[in-house]
């Protein structure tokens, strides 16, 4: 929502700031709303980051840098101004009431596997023992995601 290109770069500038070295950037890519209608067209980018933070203290800071940024939420899979996720922590498999990785749904979308596949092609899933680009490979969403031009 709002100057969605703007908010991806202040949400990288505060990664930065407070979780730790952002190591590499996708391009940004527009999508279509997962498996929501009437809502505006996504844009979606992935970092990769080097942080001393533990998992949930990546989690805490994420959170609070979405709502520095105005993010309020009133519905699960709402519009909404930034949602900043955590696909990857390292190779672990995390899975608790706060948090859930490798992500649940990562593989089911091509909007996190597109430009996940620019920065960590090789990257071993650690619960299906693929790469990212295996994944992106049999991966059957079909929705539009295309790579986002000012």
């Amino acid at each position: 929502m709002g100057e969605r290109h703007q908010y991806l770069s202040s949400g990288i500038s505060l990664i930065e700031e407070k979780i730790g070295t952002v190591e590499s950037v996708s391009k940004i890519y527009e999508s279509t709303p997962w498996r929501v209608d009437g809502q505006e067209n996504y844009l979606n980018q992935v970092l990769l980051v080097k942080s001393n933070l533990s998992s949930l203290g990546v989690l805490h800071e994420a959170l609070q840098i979405e709502n520095e940024l105005g993010r309020v939420r009133l519905e699960k899979w709402g519009e909404r101004i930034i949602d900043v996720d955590i696909i990857f922590y390292n190779d672990e498999m995390i899975e608790t009431a706060e948090l859930c990785v490798p992500h649940k749904h990562m593989h089911e979308r091509l909007f996190v596997l597109l430009p996940l596949v620019e920065i960590a092609p090789d990257f071993i899933h650690p619960k299906y023992k693929k790469t990212i680009i295996e994944l992106m490979a049999s991966c059957s969403d079909i929705d539009k995601v295309e790579e986002y031009v000012l």
